[in-house]
């Protein structure tokens, strides 16, 4: 695998459809990561979401595909950690997994100072998001009154 690449898997206690909806419904988003957010779910259609403190996240839905596989661009305005809108591919694969589902997210073309940090954050999300998509309550972001030190 490609140096410039962050995996994170998760097996979730919830079907394809249930996980899949938490990358394809607003509300369902930002219950697991983000304050507030704007998004196009469609291919082609833009979003911006606040993750973390002062952090803003934008770029675009590149492929939906109900309910195995969601890809979209991502990046931080303001320069955070190198990482222009746009300017990386996060893909999200999700297999039938009895009768869970195996998660894959894969973060593409990450610079070298920008990969341990985004493993970490994708790790802390991909944890509130299994919590949240088997019916449970990860409660307050801590990461929300800003960066984890």
């Amino acid at each position: 695998m490609s140096a410039d690449v962050v995996t994170v898997e998760r097996r979730i206690a919830a079907r394809p459809e249930t996980v899949f909806s938490f990358f394809t419904d607003r509300d369902r988003w930002l219950s697991w990561m983000g304050a507030d957010g704007e998004f196009a779910f469609e291919p082609g259609g833009p979003y911006r979401t606040h993750v973390t403190g002062d952090n803003h996240a934008s770029g675009r839905f590149l492929e939906i595909d109900p309910p195995k596989r969601v890809v979209f661009t991502w990046g931080w305005e303001g320069g955070g950690m190198a990482v222009p809108p746009g300017s990386t591919t996060v893909e999200i694969n999700l297999e039938p997994d009895g009768d869970g589902t195996l998660l894959r997210l894969v973060h593409r073309d990450l610079p070298p100072q920008a990969r341990a940090p985004h493993a970490e954050g994708w790790n802390h999300y991909m944890d509130r998001l299994t919590v949240r998509a088997e019916g449970g309550d990860p409660g307050p972001d801590p990461w929300m009154q800003g960066p984890a030190n």
